[in-house]
């Protein structure tokens, strides 16, 4: 494993070193909005920062690398592309004014402790099912089986139902006779969060195909589970939810019908 160490260390530097940069650039406009766009940008780079270290790469190693471009590329354009339209992401002002008033801190040092330095390690966690499999499956080893192919099929669901998702509300929002209402109808009517349940399935089925690769890929399920709990029960899920329910009279019984997370039949 010391070579996964050294593999890991590597990307590591890499992406704190794009980190700062993004840092700088936050500072300069004073909006970190865009941090969203890079955790799905970033787990793209460290899945090619580990591909471009390899020998012989092999055919678990491209799929492992093509999956998180796939979903990658596509969520950070959406993402990027809302913050261009939107402005800055009223979460994130909220978080750092909160900070600045309780701590004291300048909004330079604010935006690196509690933004920047706090995504660097979670984005790192998440990736590493890409990360590990890619490493381990150096010269072609462990040739593709059925759980690898599952995985496969749940990782493109999951980019595709996260994508839908995303078309679906980029839609409603559009239409001007829906502000203050709640979609739910599409994807919206089975989950209150077709995104996140993409997001989580993806990563699943990229786990999947990397579990079959022995010792790295099982200790790479820490990333699946650190992402679902993430979404589910800490930053996404729990304080989106808060701030629907203050402003969307709606969502209250939205969330009485309607599932969290699983797609589900709407309850009557």
């Amino acid at each position: 494993m010391s070579g996964a160490l050294t593999m890991l260390a590597i990307n590591l530097v890499a992406l704190m070193v794009a980190i700062l940069l993004l840092w700088a650039y936050a500072v300069k406009i004073r909006d970190v909005s865009f941090i969203d766009a890079f955790w799905a940008f970033g787990m793209v780079i460290l899945a090619w920062a580990s591909w471009l270290q390899i020998d012989g790469n092999g055919r678990r190693a491209d799929v492992l690398l093509a999956l998180t471009t796939i979903w990658g590329v596509r969520l950070a354009t959406h993402l990027v592309t809302r913050w261009r339209r939107e402005g800055e992401d009223p979460r994130y002002k909220k978080i750092i004014g909160h900070a600045m008033e309780t701590k004291g801190w300048s909004w330079a040092k604010t935006a690196l402790l509690m933004v920047f330095l706090t995504q660097a390690p979670l984005l790192f966690i998440t990736s590493l099912p890409a990360q590990l499999g890619i490493w381990a499956s150096e010269g072609g080893r462990w040739v593709m089986g059925p759980i690898a192919w599952i995985g496969v099929a749940v990782a493109m669901i999951g980019i595709i139902f996260e994508t839908v998702g995303d078309a679906q509300l980029k839609a409603f929002r559009h239409n001007p006779a829906n502000k203050g209402k709640v979609l739910d109808t599409g994807l919206w009517r089975y989950t209150r969060h077709p995104n996140y349940f993409g997001d989580a399935c993806t990563w699943w089925g990229i786990w999947l195909v990397a579990a079959e690769t022995g010792p790295a890929g099982w200790i790479s399920i820490i990333g699946p589970i650190f992402l679902t709990f993430t979404l589910t029960k800490w930053s996404g899920k729990p304080l989106l939810e808060r701030s629907l329910k203050k402003n969307r009279p709606e969502y209250a019984a939205y969330i009485e019908r309607t599932s969290g997370f699983f797609p589900w039949p709407p309850k009557k």
